[in-house]
């Protein structure tokens, strides 16, 4: 047991799993990091770690049970997240050939919108109501103290993954596109 972590392991690996599952703020690191090289996908981490920082502590908040016993509101966010990729998605579509991009993804907003879109993301909502609890052992549970290293623990692994995650990105945006690296 590490700070009242059933399974320090276990967690490790599944905070790995469920970044690894492709999804809203894979997207949204790639796409940052595309338009912005390193330092927009760097920022776009910054937007990640901290909506999984709110949904986490929202979770120790009761929230996550609150949303759980009222499956309707569960839902309302969830739609409420799909409206929004959706709304992105479908503005990038219709948007004539030729002109400046609909969606203005600008290097000071690449940490905001990763942080709304992690926010509103379904995959990232259920983690925190279904597995996050699974890995707090109620016989030593430490409080305050067991939360803060589980969210220390999720910054941690997810700032390594999606910096990684976005070096290789723009190492193969750099190979594709010599001129935007040099």
């Amino acid at each position: 047991m590490f700070l009242g972590i059933s399974d320090f392991g276990a967690y490790c690996a599944a905070i790995l799993l469920f970044l690894a599952l492709p999804g809203p703020g894979t997207f949204a690191l790639l796409t940052s990091t595309a338009k912005g090289g390193l330092r927009g996908g760097a920022a776009a981490t910054v937007g990640v770690i901290a909506g999984d920082q709110v949904l986490l502590w929202l979770a120790v908040a009761g929230v996550a049970a609150l949303l759980a016993a009222n499956p309707l509101i569960f839902q309302a966010v969830q739609y409420a997240g799909a409206a929004y990729l959706a709304w992105i998605g479908l503005t990038l579509i219709f948007a004539k050939p030729g002109t400046a991009s609909p969606v203005r993804i600008e290097p000071r907003q690449y940490a905001r919108q990763a942080f709304f879109i992690t926010l509103l993301n379904p995959k990232a909502i259920v983690f925190y109501m279904a597995f996050f609890p699974l890995f707090i052992d109620p016989a030593t549970h430490r409080g305050a103290v067991t939360f803060a290293a589980m969210a220390a623990t999720i910054a941690v692994i997810t700032a390594l993954y999606c910096l990684t995650l976005c070096a290789f990105a723009n190492a193969i945006s750099c190979l594709l596109y010599t001129s935007r690296c040099v």
